[in-house]
């Protein structure tokens, strides 16, 4: 056996590259949060996000197990106590996340075809990229990825949000690996007037009550034009190809028609 053939994965962008390479049959567990592609989600269950079914795993077999960041080093100290072989990604950009959809073909014995999923992943960033260079003006963003306490958007995201042709208001904060680093005031998002609100409560519903209540938020340029969107949290705050192209074009689409709509110019 030259490469692994039973792979157990700890969170979705992991199986959905696997699918996307051809190699959907080598996986045989999946987190419990896996959207991506459909008939992922008839494999066994074995995870949540930070917490896992050890026995359940062991019980699989698998030679490889893959997981992604601190967020998982416990689960991946367990696994590694057990026995078994387990790479850990740790991708925070755009540029970190096609690397480890190259990195992952060569784990499973198809670089051509990870580096190919890679460059048409990257070709089709390019051409929105392009599109919104045509827009008359970029409208100011926040993406509000935690209601309470409020966390700004992780980098790739707010890489996507500039690909898709906004302009991020914290960008000073993108390179936060950490969430609680990414904390903001209400009030400093509020001075700072976004134009448009991207809201993805990472597992949960956003309720949109709750971001136009905010004390002061009445003034916001975003809550007076009504600018606030939902992105469900599986296509954009999944480091992989959800939020390179599904994610990424929701916010393309979305600011698209914000720009050119003649009655929120200024």
């Amino acid at each position: 056996m030259r490469y692994p053939e039973r792979i157990v994965c700890l969170t979705e962008e992991t199986t959905e590259t696997l699918y996307l390479l051809g190699q959907g049959d080598r996986v045989v567990g999946v987190s419990g949060y896996t959207v991506r592609p459909p008939e992922a989600r008839h494999k066994p269950k074995v995870s949540a996000f930070i917490n896992a079914k050890f026995d359940k795993i062991v019980g699989l077999g698998p030679d490889l197990v893959l997981a992604f960041s601190d967020l998982q080093a416990d689960l991946v100290a367990e696994l590694v106590r057990r026995g078994l072989n387990v790479v850990v990604f740790n991708q925070r950009s755009v540029a970190d996340i096609l690397q480890m959809i190259r990195m992952l073909g060569g784990l499973v014995g198809c670089q051509n075809a990870a580096e190919q999923l890679a460059a048409d992943l990257g070709a089709d960033l390019d051409r929105i990229r392009q599109s919104a260079s045509r827009f008359p003006r970029r409208l100011r963003v926040f993406f509000e990825e935690w209601d309470d306490p409020l966390i700004s958007g992780i980098r790739w995201v707010e890489e996507l949000v500039a690909i898709a042709g906004g302009e991020p208001i914290f960008p000073e904060l993108a390179s936060a690996a950490l969430a609680k680093d990414r904390i903001v005031d209400a009030a400093e998002v509020a001075r700072r007037d976004p134009e448009v609100i991207f809201a993805s409560w990472c597992g949960k519903k956003m309720r949109k009550a709750t971001i136009v209540s905010r004390p002061g938020w009445d003034q916001v340029r975003a809550v007076r034009d009504d600018r606030i969107f939902e992105i469900k949290s599986t296509y954009i705050l999944q480091p992989g190809p959800a939020s390179l192209t599904e994610g990424v074009r929701q916010l393309h689409a979305i600011l698209a028609r914000e720009t050119d709509s003649p009655s929120r110019r200024e």
